[in-house]
């Protein structure tokens, strides 16, 4: 979200810049939706569109526009792995994306301003980009972070991926740390006040002291939201599945051995939640690395959101 600031430092100097944004990708391309650059008037590249061929041959067609004063957005497709000459992009990465150019000069210093005011303190504002306009409104206006229908883009900035830990012990404090390092938004539970871990986590934004009876009250529910089950104990960890397992969230792990899992699952079953409902939930949680030590097992469970995260788009 830095970019926006950048950008407005340069327009309040009176100087031009050219917005690259990556408003849709499809398979293997180098850079990803939401994916952003900027180019200077002095051949300043801040940002990245995902490198590559297609970021050297889009960021000197943004040079161009702006060493010709050319003022019109312009809607660049790239095909990655093709023959057709006019969208190749050199690439052999069989993917494809489109990246808009937009010129930005000193009559969208406000507009700018708004966006990077907001991106400061983390409140959630709409941009609307398209070859013929660039506005923003305060609020989110869509159900997830990006969206490109019809010729146009938005994006909420201020969107939080959130990471809701349920369990303040030893792995719950390494994956703190983990998910906050990747710019994930930390929540973290427990019912035990008292607890050293948490005393000791400074990585997580939110703590709560809750029971757990009453865990489903507190975890909210949408596509940008992933739980964590690790309490510090069996009997807490099936309750707390048991109390979230129709929530609409983007994820939902528990820890635990196989035979912890099983029997778990085994003990839901009885209690009349569904071979279905169970497929939902990631059990043992994480990626199959080996991991033994908290750091290790924060790991696999951060691979295994950011997998689920990248792909569920």
């Amino acid at each position: 979200m830095e970019i926006w600031n950048k950008i407005s430092a340069y327009l309040r100097q009176k100087e031009r810049v050219v917005l690259l944004v990556v408003v849709e990708n499809k398979g293997s391309s180098p850079g990803r939706q939401g994916f952003k650059m900027f180019v200077t008037e002095d051949g300043k590249k801040i940002g990245s569109i995902g490198g590559g061929a297609t970021e050297y041959t889009l960021s000197a067609r943004a040079q161009k526009m702006l060493d010709e004063n050319i003022t019109e957005p312009e809607l660049h497709e790239q095909v990655h792995r093709t023959d057709d000459e006019m969208y190749a992009s050199g690439m052999i990465c069989s993917g494809e994306n489109k990246v808009l150019l937009y010129p930005l000069y000193d009559i969208h210093i406000d507009n700018i301003n708004e966006i990077a005011g907001h991106a400061i303190i983390k409140n959630e504002i709409t941009i609307k980009l398209s070859t013929t306009e660039f506005r923003s409104r305060s609020g989110a206006t869509i159900s997830s972070q990006y969206e490109y229908k019809n010729g146009i883009y938005k994006e909420i900035v201020g969107y939080k991926h959130i990471v809701c830990i349920i369990g303040g012990g030893h792995v719950g404090l390494a994956l703190s740390k983990q998910m906050k390092m990747l710019g994930y938004y930390v929540k973290i539970y427990d019912n035990r006040p008292e607890l050293d871990t948490l005393k000791e986590n400074e990585f997580a934004k939110e703590q709560h002291i809750v029971n757990y009876n009453e865990i489903d009250k507190h975890i909210p529910e949408g596509k940008n939201i992933y739980v964590v089950i690790a309490s510090f104990s069996h009997a807490h960890d099936k309750k707390i599945l048991s109390k979230l397992i129709d929530k609409d969230v983007a994820y939902l792990g528990m820890m635990g051995s196989k035979n912890k899992v099983k029997g778990i699952f085994d003990d839901l079953k009885k209690q009349g939640i569904s071979e279905e409902q169970l497929r939902k939930v990631s059990a043992p949680i994480g990626v199959s690395i080996k991991s033994e030590t908290p750091p290790e097992i924060a790991v696999s469970i951060a691979a295994e959101i950011i997998h689920i995260r990248n792909t569920n788009k």
